[in-house]
């Protein structure tokens, strides 16, 4: 899979969120503390270092703790973001090696969202 294959847009994840995209799940691999100063709707928080445990959960244990159902490996909309796209990067070649096909990384980060959301 080439690079870019592995990264969103701003505009195609704004896109995917507004229509209700099924089988959408945004990832926020920031700290808690970062997440709580603003975060992308309906994304869930699953912080960088922590990727690898949570995506090797079961599906009950994986919805119990994060509240939502756990990706499947195949899922056409599985989106990471950091702040700035270096620990999204790191989250999303950590689900393409644990067989996350699709998998991909809003390069951007939450610091283009912020920026694009409040204009």
């Amino acid at each position: 899979m080439a690079e870019s294959d592995k990264v969103i847009s701003y505009t195609d994840l704004q896109a995917l969120l507004q229509n209700g995209t099924p089988d959408l799940t945004v990832i926020d691999v920031r700290t808690p503390e970062e997440v709580a100063k603003g975060k992308i709707p309906g994304s869930i928080n699953i912080p960088v270092d922590t990727v690898q445990s949570a995506l090797s959960l079961d599906p009950a244990s994986f919805s119990a703790k994060y509240g939502v159902e756990k990706p499947a490996k195949d899922a056409p909309h599985l989106v990471f973001h950091c702040q700035m796209g270096r620990r999204g990067h790191i989250a999303t070649e950590t689900a393409l090696s644990l067989g996350y096909s699709r998998a991909c990384n809003y390069a951007s980060g939450f610091k283009e969202w912020a920026e694009k959301a409040s204009k």
